[in-house]
């Protein structure tokens, strides 16, 4: 199995053939999970699961994985305001090295700071109600940071 991170930059081949990317916002509650498009340069939205046991978690993430072809996940880190790492980044590192026990998955990280206070400041502009927005706001997080991820890979692509 993977026992290292994997850079953004080195994802690429892990995308050829029409593999898609996975983008996770871990909460303490609930997962949000976004896929890209098979060019892996669009992320759209999929589901928001609720968290129970780390085995259950991770068996219907790899499902999800398996279904959609994914050759990549891009987990988002919660760096602290500063940058530094605080105990949000300590908890996401430990599910990704469990996780990294059940798949050959590459695995990287993408900067999630103010992903969720960007996508709910969007849901108010659009007069969500507040139910609305609990619903999906973990999974539009996950598409914000999966999109951030993909728009990095494609301007490497584009200074090639």
């Amino acid at each position: 199995m993977t026992t290292s991170d994997i850079p953004l930059e080195d994802l690429k081949p892990h995308l050829a053939g029409g593999r898609r990317a996975v983008g996770l916002d871990l909460g303490s509650k609930t997962i949000g999970i976004a896929i890209s498009d098979i060019t892996a340069r669009v992320a759209n939205p999929l589901k928001t699961i609720r968290r129970r046991k780390f085995t259950q978690d991770a068996e219907e993430l790899l499902q999800i994985c398996e279904a959609e072809n994914a050759g990549a996940l891009i987990i988002g880190l919660p760096l602290n305001m500063n940058g530094t790492e605080g105990p949000r980044v300590q908890s996401t590192r430990a599910f990704v090295r469990n996780l990294r026990k059940h798949t050959e998955i590459a695995i990287s990280y993408w900067d999630e700071r103010l992903s969720t206070a960007a996508v709910t400041r969007t849901l108010l502009e659009a007069d969500t109600s507040r139910k609305k927005r609990a619903e999906v706001v973990d999974m539009l997080a996950a598409a914000y940071i999966l999109q951030g991820a993909l728009d990095r890979l494609s301007s490497m692509d584009d200074a090639d």
